[in-house]
């Protein structure tokens, strides 16, 4: 065989890989995570309206998830995902300009549609050349690197945020935000412009798919008709919704602790760094089957109750370990189910996994909402790891009938 046939899609995939680090990187590069909850409570919000901001962000996303993914497999894929981070730094912007309540809500807004742009996309875009150059199965790997650049850049954010935040205040880590936005859609311009094959019955062109009442319904076929591909739409917002949720009130944790805002950065690090961890540790974690599976939830669950109840900066790291579990069975999951689709929709299909997602997470702020009312949010942490017991047992039981592993292994 002729070298330079191996090395071309070689060299392409290392591309596309770089390229997608440096994307994810830029667009979790962002100074405010940390601390904007910690903007909204300076503010004078309480937790019953920062849920609500919570929950306004998520039916946005909701609103949006599953028409973005069909317009993603239409029109172009690497046109949404140039548009989702500049939505998102126009929120950002927002957000530190007129801090009130309604620019906080709106600001929600266009990060819920810059998110919900960019969900579907991104996977279906990756999963699809990586699978037109015959390298399908790296998908895990890819992403899982993928994942934990994103991780890497929220470490970055840690580091950087509790300097900026003494320096220049909220709008001096506003404007680095902003400013990592438009480089992530700078560097999005770079993905490949490679379209799936539209069905037989559609018109072909090389930008445009099938349409996007056709990507739609081919999605929302594929989802209902085949039952494997359901099952693994239905995992991911199981496993993913309550530790999304959970990630965005991990400040105000840290701040009863007794540690000072400045700080609450630094604290954050092991949750982080357990995910960037759990990201990288997918590629060995593919052949884990249902009941190992399990067992990956119940460890999380274990720490994530663990590092809450003890009410001390030093139970952060077992939160970074429920974190890196958490993450680890993210990437699984959504292997999984990107390794199940075989229609056009991919987008569409894997959209329809996010709103899901954006569907348990509105219940699961409204629940954290009300048990941190009344018993704080280590009491809230807590109860947030009972669900992925119950998650835990239904798949150990389950596993009995037969052993197989949760992401499928291509050769």
């Amino acid at each position: 065989m002729n070298p330079l046939s191996v090395r071309v899609p070689d060299t392409r995939v290392r591309r596309l890989s770089a390229t997608l680090y440096g994307y994810l990187f830029l667009s979790d590069l962002v100074l405010l995570y940390p601390v904007y909850v910690l903007l909204f409570s300076d503010t004078g919000l309480t937790v019953g309206q920062i849920s609500a901001l919570f929950v306004i962000w998520s039916v946005t996303a909701i609103v949006l998830e599953v028409p973005s993914g069909a317009w993603a497999d239409a029109v172009s894929r690497r046109l949404l995902l140039c548009l989702a981070p500049l939505l998102t730094g126009g929120c950002f912007a927002l957000w530190v300009l007129a801090g009130s309540w309604w620019a906080f809500a709106l600001g929600f807004v266009l990060w819920g549609a810059g998110g919900a742009l960019g969900s579907g996309a991104l996977e279906a875009l990756v999963y699809t050349e990586l699978d037109r150059l015959g390298a399908a199965a790296r998908y895990a790997r890819t992403m899982g690197r993928g994942r934990t650049a994103g991780m890497l850049g929220v470490l970055a954010s840690l580091g950087l945020a509790g300097p900026v935040l003494t320096a220049g205040g909220y709008r001096a880590v506003g404007a680095a935000s902003v400013l990592s936005a438009v480089l992530a859609a700078a560097v999005a311009t770079r993905f490949p412009r490679h379209r799936p094959a539209p069905p037989p019955s559609a018109v072909s062109c090389d930008e445009v798919g099938p349409g996007w009442w056709a990507s739609l319904r081919a999605g929302l076929v594929e989802t209902r008709a085949d039952r494997r591909v359901r099952a693994a739409v239905l995992l991911v917002p199981v496993v993913t919704a309550v530790g999304g949720t959970l990630d965005e009130y991990t400040p105000l944790l840290a701040r009863d602790t007794g540690v000072a805002a400045s700080t609450v950065p630094l604290l954050l690090l092991p949750v982080w760094i357990g995910m960037t961890v759990g990201g990288l540790l997918a590629p060995a974690a593919q052949r884990l089957t249902d009941r190992g599976y399990a067992a990956l939830l119940a460890l999380a669950a274990v720490a994530l109750a663990a590092g809450a109840a003890v009410r001390h900066p030093g139970g952060f790291v077992l939160l970074g370990v429920a974190f890196c579990a958490l993450q680890l069975a993210t990437v699984l999951a959504d292997a999984r189910l990107q390794h199940r689709i075989t229609g056009p929709g991919r987008a569409t299909v894997t959209s329809v996994a996010g709103m899901g997602t954006d569907l348990a997470m509105v219940v699961v702020y409204a629940g954290y909402a009300l048990v941190a009312a009344s018993g704080g949010h280590p009491v809230a942490f807590v109860a947030a790891a009972v669900p992925y017991l119950l998650v835990a047992g239904g798949l150990a039981v389950s596993g009995r009938a037969g052993e197989r592993p949760t992401t499928p292994v291509t050769r």
